[in-house]
C-alpha cells in the first residue's frame, strides 16, 4: 500500500487531536475506513473546562462533549472506546489493544496525550486527586464542601485554576509548590508575582521554595502534606497537579524515537505511514529553531489537522504555529500567545496591574517571544499581529 494514499486509518486517541484529525480527512474527502481507538469510554470531550467550568458546577458534562452525537455518526467512523492501545507492531501495521482484540491500518495516527505524575505509594488515598478526565473532576468536586482544606501540590495552570475554583466554594486552600512563584514556568517571575497577589487577595495560602516530601494519612483518609523543611500542612484534600508525562508506554518497542514523547519532524511524521499530534507530539518548530511539545488544547487541534494531512496528501505543509494558550483564574483571563522565555524582558505595554488589566510583551535578545494580556483580550490581538510580524522576518530552520 502506497503510504500517501491509505485506504484505513487508525487513529489511537479519541479527544482533541484525535477528533480534529478524523475531521480532516473527511473534510478533505478521504473515503477510506476509519478507526478511533480510546481508552475512555466517552465521546471527546474538552479539557480545558475540567478545573473551571466543570468542577465549578457551572457546565454539564454534555456540554463540555466537541461535538453532537449526530454529527460524530456523520464521520462514518468505527469507535473502539473503553480500551487502551498497549502495543504497536510496525512490521505487520497492527495496533494491539488491551481488550486481546487488534486493529490493522495503513496510516496510523498517535494521539493518545498525556497521563498525569503522582506521587509514589498514594493510590488509595481518601482525599488524594488528580484532574485529567470528567470522571477525575466528578470525584474532586464531590469532595468539595465549604470549610475544608484543600492542598493544591503544583503552582502551574492546572493547580492555580484548580485553587481558584475551590475558593469561590469557600474551602480553605493552601498552593504548594518548590518554585518561589506561582507559574513561573510558564509565565516568568515577574508575571507570577501577579498571579501570587491574585491568588492571596482572595484568600488561598502559598507554601513556595520548599519541596514536598510524603502525603501523612490516617486510617485510608489523607490527613496532611508534610514537607522537607519538616513542617506539615493540615489537609481533607489534596490534588497532585505536577505536570505529566507523554502517553507512550505502548511504543516502547516500536521503533519509534520517542525522545519525549513522539518524536516528529516539522510535518509531524513520525515514519513513514505514522503521525503524531498534540500532548503526545514532539515536533521541530522551524521558526523557534527548536524541537517542542505543548500541552495546550489549542496547539492539538492545529497540529492534527497537519498531521493528517501530511497522511494522505503528497504536498505537506510545515507545522509553524505561535502557540496560543489562557488561563481563567478568579476574575482574571490571561491569554498569551507565543512561549515566554525564561531569560525574557518583560515589558508592560498598556494598562496597569495595579487595576487588574494590562498587557505585557516578552522579549529576549532583542526579538519579541511572546505577548500576555490580563483581562484586556482586544489588546491580545493587536500585539498578536507585532509578533507575527517579528516573526515572519526570522530564519527558517530544518529539522534534519
Amino acid at each position: 500500500m502506497d503510504k500517501r494514499h491509505p485506504n484505513r486509518i487508525v487513529i489511537v486517541g479519541a479527544s482533541a487531536a484525535g477528533l480534529t484529525a478524523a475531521e480532516t480527512l473527511r473534510k478533505d474527502n478521504f473515503n477510506g475506513d476509519i478507526v478511533m481507538v480510546g481508552a475512555e469510554n466517552a465521546a471527546p470531550y474538552m479539557r480545558p473546562p475540567l478545573s473551571k467550568q466543570l468542577l465549578a458546577g457551572t457546565w454539564t458534562e454534555d456540554r463540555a462533549q466537541f461535538r453532537s452525537p449526530d454529527k460524530l455518526m456523520a464521520l462514518n467512523a468505527q469507535w473502539r472506546l473503553g480500551s487502551a492501545a498497549v502495543h504497536l507492531d510496525r512490521e505487520a501495521q497492527r495496533v494491539e489493544m488491551a481488550d486481546g482484540s487488534s486493529i490493522e491500518y495503513d496510516g496510523l495516527i498517535i494521539a493518545t496525550g498525556v497521563n498525569p505524575r503522582r506521587f509514589p505509594d498514594t493510590a488509595g488515598i481518601d482525599g488524594v486527586h488528580i484532574l485529567r478526565t470528567t470522571s477525575d473532576a466528578r470525584a474532586l468536586r464531590k469532595d468539595f464542601a465549604p470549610g475544608r482544606r484543600l492542598v493544591v501540590i503544583g503552582a502551574g495552570f492546572l493547580g492555580c485554576e484548580v485553587a481558584a475554583v475551590a475558593r469561590k466554594s469557600q474551602l480553605h486552600v493552601t498552593i504548594v509548590d518548590p518554585l518561589t512563584t506561582p507559574m513561573m514556568r510558564q509565565l516568568g517571575e515577574e508575571i507570577g508575582d501577579h498571579v501570587a497577589t491574585l491568588h492571596q487577595s482572595h484568600g488561598v495560602e502559598m507554601a513556595l521554595g520548599s519541596e514536598v516530601a510524603a502525603l501523612r494519612s490516617h486510617h485510608g483518609q489523607v490527613t496532611g502534606v508534610a514537607m522537607n523543611d519538616g513542617s506539615v500542612i493540615d489537609a481533607d484534600l489534596v490534588l497532585m497537579a505536577i505536570g505529566s508525562t507523554p502517553s507512550i508506554d505502548w511504543l516502547a518497542d516500536s521503533g519509534l524515537s520517542l525522545t519525549n514523547g513522539v518524536d516528529c519532524d516539522e510535518f509531524c511524521v513520525a515514519a513513514p505511514g505514522i503521525v503524531a499530534a498534540g500532548d503526545v507530539a514532539s515536533w521541530h518548530h522551524r521558526v523557534y529553531g527548536r524541537r517542542m511539545r505543548l500541552e495546550h488544547q489549542t496547539n492539538a487541534l492545529e497540529q492534527a489537522t497537519v498531521a493528517a494531512r501530511a497522511l494522505v496528501s503528497a504536498r505537506k505543509e510545515p507545522f509553524a504555529p505561535i502557540p496560543f494558550f489562557w488561563s481563567d483564574q478568579f476574575d482574571v483571563k490571561i491569554q498569551v500567545y507565543g512561549i515566554p522565555h525564561n531569560a525574557a524582558t518583560v515589558s508592560i505595554t498598556r494598562g496597569d496591574p495595579s487595576q487588574g488589566r494590562f498587557a505585557a510583551v516578552y522579549r529576549h535578545r532583542g526579538r519579541m517571544e511572546a505577548i500576555l494580556t490580563w483581562n484586556l483580550p482586544r489588546e491580545t490581538i493587536r500585539l498578536r499581529q507585532e509578533l507575527l510580524s517579528d516573526m515572519a522576518l526570522r530564519p527558517i530552520t530544518s529539522g534534519l
